[in-house]
């Protein structure tokens, strides 16, 4: 049952993003199912028992990847699907208690819940960099074999 809530609070929210952010209508379905995707690899992840900046690295590459293929099928910037996808993962709250803490001069807590919030963060821009150079590694060996099998359909 607790899935099912994760699956439909987090569709809603990285649905409500795409709005603000004024996402072609015909890809709200789809901005709604990359941040699912994403949310959903995060959560399997970390009740599984793995660290949230690994879980955060592993939801992010997923929500790169499926982004890609989204933007490819719609033929529109993948930023698009990218944004409202890494919502959901995006360490807030993490960020928010850090502050409260130092703002109540309990700094060594502080430290680390902004710590913590700067490691997720970066995991989950590591996670799109790393899916982005091997979907262009990946097309780049597609094209070039395209490239080659005609070159000897030709001879």
């Amino acid at each position: 049952m607790d899935i099912i809530i994760q699956i439909i609070v987090s569709f809603f929210a990285t649905a409500g993003i795409a709005i603000i952010f004024n996402v072609p209508r015909k890809t709200l379905l789809h901005c709604g199912l990359v941040g699912v995707i994403g949310w959903i690899i995060y959560f399997v992840l970390t009740e599984q028992g793995m660290d949230v900046v690994k879980a955060s690295f592993f939801g992010s590459f997923v929500i790169a990847i499926v982004a890609h293929l989204y933007a490819r099928r719609f033929k529109i910037p993948m930023i698009i699907f990218i944004v409202g996808g890494i919502i959901p993962l995006v360490p807030g709250g993490m960020a928010y208690n850090a502050m409260r803490n130092v703002v109540e001069d309990d700094y060594l807590q502080g430290l680390q819940y902004g710590l913590k919030a700067f490691l997720i963060t970066g995991a989950i821009v590591i996670g799109l960099v790393f899916a982005e150079v091997i979907i262009q590694l990946i097309f780049r060996s597609v094209r070039s074999s395209k490239v080659k099998l005609q070159k000897v359909y030709k001879k």
